[in-house]
């Protein structure tokens, strides 16, 4: 059983993780866990947040040595700003004399449209957004990506397998359908401004940021996530919760902002006739095959060996610079909505996240197929059921 579970709020002591069910032997450190929180927080048109917002992550649990026990592993990532918001959420109660004049401790009235802030407030009956925006926010994607990285290395080491990102649209910009980077370009990939994979896509991407940054908004866009070296089988269509593109949809649709998903070509397929829509079937010289890969590597909620290939759309950030119109829920009157991030855009950040969500669904359906108590056994039964197969 692969399960796991996030704690902390933005302006909390720290953001933590747990999850269960990591077999023992995989290969994993305080490193390999901040060189992904770092991939999450570049991007061109990030904050100055980002800037001195570190994350200081540490291991607590379910590691010795570099290599995971078989407990459940746990990790804290710190808030270095604590120190400024230490009275404003402590857990203990604070003297009310401390708080008073306080500007971060504020009732936060005005709810921003397009987050969780109004819904929130009236579903757990706070008077003051600060509640409900502390656990709402992306902020809390940290702790995924850290969990992400110890799933993204339980499928390296077991099954071969390699995830990457990159964004495919950014506003109306959008790169060409025929962009699909490999394995090798992830590098590259991280390397541009805006994660995109095609140069030309890139520049107009990053035109585009600057564009709405100067007139005071903030845009969506679209993440592509794809996954190389899944073996067929994993996800099964037995049951509506064990199809592998419902559980991968879910995921990505718990990312904050997230508002649609796809598998493969998707909504593209759907306007397809049926014989142009299909991946036909060959044989190969290295087994059976697909001549195409419109379905994105699932078939009736299973994969079938092909590249996995989801997306993702993000709308644009809540928070916007010029500010939406709302009311003061301690009035009722009208006002404009609070302004607590600067972002102009998130988009390639989300890439990031979203190959953590995928890691984690990967890796719980990869547990669930070959069992095993260490990275070995694991291996030893994968290896076992690809050598078995029927159909090759």
């Amino acid at each position: 059983m692969f399960r796991w579970l996030t704690a902390g709020e933005s302006h909390g002591r720290a953001l933590v993780a747990i999850c269960d069910g990591v077999p023992s032997g995989v290969r994993i450190t305080t490193a390999d866990l901040a060189a992904a929180l770092a991939r999450r927080r570049a991007g061109y048109g990030r904050g100055a947040r980002m800037t001195f917002e570190q994350d200081q992550v540490e291991l607590t649990g379910g590691v010795r040595h570099g290599s995971t026990l078989g407990g459940p592993v746990a990790i804290r990532i710190a808030n270095t700003e604590w120190p400024k918001w230490e009275a404003v959420m402590s857990a203990d109660p604070v003297d009310p004399g401390q708080l008073e004049g306080m500007a971060r401790n504020a009732p936060l009235t005005r709810p921003r449209p397009g987050h969780a802030d109004l819904a929130g407030m009236q579903k757990f009956g706070h008077t003051d957004a600060r509640p409900v925006l502390e656990r709402a926010s992306a902020r809390e994607t940290a702790a995924r990506v850290a969990l992400g990285e110890v799933a993204r290395q339980l499928l390296r080491q077991v099954l071969g397998v390699e995830i990457l990102s990159h964004v495919v649209a950014i506003g109306q910009i959008k790169a060409p359908d025929s962009t699909m980077p490999g394995p090798d370009d992830k590098a590259a990939i991280d390397a541009d401004p805006v994660r995109c994979a095609d140069p030309a896509t890139s520049q107009a991407m990053v035109a585009e940021i600057d564009t709405a940054k100067k007139e005071g908004d903030t845009l969506g866009g679209v993440v592509e996530v794809l996954a190389f070296g899944l073996p067929p089988g994993l996800g099964s269509f037995t049951h509506w919760d064990r199809r592998l593109d419902a559980r991968l949809a879910g995921a990505l649709m718990s990312i904050q902002a997230i508002k649609g998903v796809e598998v493969g070509d998707g909504f593209t397929t759907a306007t397809r006739r049926g014989s142009q829509a299909h991946d036909e079937i060959e044989a190969t010289e290295n087994g059976v095959a697909r001549r195409t890969n419109r379905a994105g590597g699932i078939e009736g909620g299973m994969s079938t060996g092909e590249p996995l290939r989801v997306r993702a759309a993000m709308k644009p950030i809540s928070t916007v610079p010029r500010a939406l119109d709302t009311i003061d829920t301690s009035t009722g009157e009208p006002a404009k909505a609070i302004n607590q991030r600067s972002d102009a855009t998130a988009v390639p950040a989300a890439g990031v996240v979203a190959e953590a969500m995928v890691a984690l669904v990967l890796a719980e359906a990869a547990v669930e197929k070959f069992g095993g108590d260490s990275v070995e056994e694991m291996r030893r039964n994968a290896e076992s059921y690809l050598k078995a197969l029927v159909i090759s």
